[in-house]
Order: structure tokens, then C-alpha cells, then sequence
């Protein structure tokens, strides 16, 4: 959403992608780990054709925050996915519990 919306001014709908953040972590019937992974795999790829002619101070003006510098786009995708593999560390941690792991031992 953020190299797309923010850098080609397209919308959430032109997108393809829900209107919230919430609704994006809802999964259909047809949803599989490898199909999730596909996907990713092609918004990494757009994302890398969207910025490719861009420098890092470049002025992006699709987010609605207003114009901003492409090095902030980046930076804030930055901190979003420290924020939530931290989530999934969590996560993790409780499944796993009090199992032992190699590293225990």
C-alpha cells in the first residue's frame, strides 16, 4: 500500500486492497500460506518498479498525509515491520511456551 498509494497516487480500490487496515487481515476460504506468500512476493516486486527512478529525497504525493519525501516512505515501511515481527516474536514465544529449543539446551 505504501509504495503504491503513496508513490503512483493510485487508491485503495484501483489497488485491489480493502479500505482498512483491519480488513486486510481477513482471510477467505481460497487464502494459503503460499498464495499470501505470492502476493507478497508481487507487491515487493511493483514496489521495486514504483521506486526505481526515484531518489531518496524525491517528493511522493499520493499518501494522505500530503507530500512526502521518499526516504520517509522507507522509513516508515521500516518501522512498521520491526513493529509487527516484534508482534510475531511475541507470538511465537507463546506458542512456543516452555519448550525446549536447541539454543536451551
Amino acid at each position: 500500500m505504501w509504495f503504491d498509494e503513496a508513490i503512483t497516487c493510485r487508491s485503495r480500490d484501483e489497488i485491489g486492497i480493502p479500505g482498512s487496515p483491519d480488513e486486510s487481515f481477513d482471510l477467505g476460504e481460497v487464502d494459503t500460506i503460499a498464495s499470501v506468500q505470492r502476493v507478497h512476493r508481487e507487491a515487493c516486486a511493483a514496489s521495486r518498479r514504483a521506486t526505481a527512478g526515484l531518489a531518496l529525497d524525491d517528493v511522493v504525493r499520493g499518501n494522505r498525509r500530503g507530500p512526502l519525501p521518499l526516504r520517509w516512505v522507507y522509513l516508515h515501511v521500516l518501522r512498521e515491520l520491526a513493529q509487527h515481527c516484534g508482534h510475531a516474536d511475541i507470538l511465537r514465544e507463546q506458542i512456543l511456551g516452555d519448550v525446549p529449543r536447541g539454543d536451551d539446551v
